[in-house]
């Protein structure tokens, strides 16, 4: 049985680090590289990074971080945030990421899965969606959950699947920031139609959250943020608290 898989998210403007970060022994909490460092060292399975500038400089900036970071850690990290071509994609592959993540510019250009696919190959290409449940059904928003569009959250992710995507990260906007626990119910409806990995995304407050979205959500991966970077939960401690739970988890 495959290794369920933790993942700490960064949000990252300008290079630097932003949401924030309450580690006592960072010398310099806005810097990337020395918390996916520290991440790294305290059990994280894979890191994602997601730029939310939205400047001109945005690809220099990120591919210079990218390096640093490569340089640093010894697991997957995921880069996420504006990435809408072949030319970026491959920049950010060449400086030492191992995935890219893609959203709006998916849904702007859903052909654009497929090159990403052909050129780098599918285990390279995250296809992140941000979906909300109104009356009823998941709708897909862009924008960080700002902007509805006419997609459902199923027929899009099985779309982005026959595209040619590796991976799905579902991030539930209604879970988000609740600290009430993963969309369960969406993850598990999404992990039994798709046969691609699933990172639950949105929602995580304590580490039953986790055990629940691996066991209900049927999720292969979790993703949180200030759950990890509050040390409200320590890593080590989560997978203990998974493996006691019979989910198996690298320790």
């Amino acid at each position: 049985m495959l290794t369920k898989r933790i993942i700490p998210c960064l949000d990252i403007k300008n290079g630097r680090t932003v949401k924030g970060i309450n580690f006592v022994d960072l010398r310099d909490a806005g810097d990337p590289v020395e918390l996916a460092a520290i991440y790294a060292a305290s059990g994280a399975d894979e890191l994602v990074f997601l730029d939310i500038s939205a400047t001109e400089e945005r690809r220099k900036t990120l591919a210079n971080l990218v390096l640093k970071v490569a340089e640093k850690i010894n697991i997957p990290f995921t880069v996420g945030g504006g990435i809408s071509s072949v030319e970026d994609v491959d920049i950010l592959l060449q400086n030492g990421a191992d995935k890219v993540s893609i959203n709006s510019s998916a849904v702007k250009d859903p052909d654009l899965i497929n090159r990403l696919a052909a050129k780098f190959g599918s285990q390279c290409i995250t296809v992140a969606i941000d979906a909300k449940l109104i009356d009823g059904e998941w709708i897909v928003h862009l924008v960080g959950g700002k902007v509805p569009t006419e997609l459902n959250l199923f027929e899009w992710a099985k779309e982005v699947e026959k595209r040619g995507a590796g991976e799905i990260l579902f991030t539930s906007m209604n879970n988000d920031g609740t600290k009430n626990g993963f969309a369960n119910e969406a993850l598990a409806k999404l992990s039994t139609e798709l046969n691609i990995p699933i990172i639950a995304s949105g929602g995580a407050g304590n580490m039953q959250h986790f055990c629940d979205a691996f066991i209900e959500g049927k999720a292969d991966a979790a993703l949180a943020a200030s759950v990890f970077h509050f040390k409200e939960i320590e890593i080590k401690d989560l997978k203990e608290e998974l493996r006691n739970k019979g989910i198996p988890v690298r320790i």
